[in-house]
């Protein structure tokens, strides 16, 4: 207990938070990065290129970020969104009878809409299964996770989709505005949502209630059931966001590629400070846990590190922040 009677000060709370610390570890990856290779790290180039790489993987955990939250996990979100690109990409290319000069912005929403309600579908049937029947979330999504990718190798016969709309890859996989990559405008609008309505509405108070204490919550006068069932929704239709946005950006949808996005995702919502305990956690943490691996990687292409030591070093990382997060809770129990 602090001295001034339980409360804490403002500086007590900074130093406290788990978001402070990685931020400073970000920004200490950075500055080594930038010390070894200034010309080559601290460019508005590099910059450009990194946040258009992790856009789609920054949907992805946010959606994630819900989930882990509710003390829940959500394997499936890789093979979503490579069902959600398969289902999106062969509706507009019946659309537009496989020209892809001639199919409109029209097209392109008709697309748009097809993916959002493939990931909402995948989505809803994970959370009925954890809410309703009470299975446990690692199974169902582990399920989910082999159906999907199946659902989707059988619509494409087990090939990849291409003659992808010139709309959508002009318009939002290399298109920009204001020399901002589009890419990258949607996945922050998204990530800026995702994190208001989490911090700020009772939707995201649900949340963290059910994730620190089901039962609690449910007593509380919580609509747990439901809670559940929307926020494995909310993360199945962001899996076929990012399934678009993937369509978008390398204009063909493939099969194969995504096996590990769903590691990267709880990966990057464990680096960001989310408690696999459920209960704690921000999307402002996650934003910072999919950036740390993205560095890691592209500043060991630019320095010239074998990049098998990159998965080494995330690996390192993921076991700290695991150990940290573990070590805290013990400290706060023994209080």
């Amino acid at each position: 207990m602090s001295p001034d009677g339980g409360r804490r000060t403002w500086a007590q709370r900074l130093l406290g938070a788990n978001t402070l610390w990685i931020g400073l570890a970000l920004l200490v990856i950075v500055a080594v990065f930038g010390a070894l290779r200034p010309d080559a790290v601290l460019t508005v180039f590099t910059l450009q290129s990194l946040l258009v790489e992790t856009s789609v993987l920054l949907v992805l955990s946010v959606g994630m970020t819900y989930v882990v939250v509710t003390s829940g996990i959500d394997l499936s979100v890789g093979s979503v969104l490579v069902f959600s690109s398969v289902t999106s990409a062969t509706a507009m290319n019946a659309l537009n009878a496989g020209d892809a000069t001639r199919a409109g912005w029209g097209t392109v929403l008709v697309g748009l809409a097809v993916a959002l309600a493939s990931g909402a579908a995948w989505g809803l049937l994970n959370g009925l299964l954890v809410a309703r029947a009470g299975l446990p979330p690692l199974i169902v999504t582990l399920g989910s996770f082999g159906a999907a990718l199946g659902a989707g190798q059988l619509i494409s016969n087990g090939s990849n989709v291409s003659r992808v709309p010139d709309a959508l890859t002009d318009g939002l996989g290399s298109g920009t505005w204001f020399d901002l990559p589009n890419m990258v405008i949607l996945a922050g609008a998204v990530t800026a949502l995702g994190a208001l309505v989490l911090a700020t509405t009772r939707f995201g108070r649900h949340t963290y209630a059910i994730g620190s204490d089901e039962e609690a919550a449910r007593r509380a006068g919580i609509p747990v059931t439901r809670h559940l069932a929307g926020v494995y929704l909310l993360a199945g239709v962001l899996a076929g966001l990012a399934g678009f946005m993937s369509l978008a950006y390398f204009r063909v949808a493939s099969i194969t590629g995504h096996e590990t996005d769903n590691l990267d995702a709880i990966a990057a919502v464990v680096l960001g400070g989310t408690s696999l305990f459920g209960g704690s956690g921000s999307v402002v943490g996650t934003v910072l846990g999919v950036f740390i691996p993205a560095v890691l990687q592209k500043g060991f292409v630019i320095v010239g590190v074998n990049v098998y030591w990159q998965p080494v070093a995330v690996g390192a990382v993921l076991v700290a922040a695991v150990w940290f997060d573990q070590s805290r809770r013990r400290a706060r129990n023994r209080r």
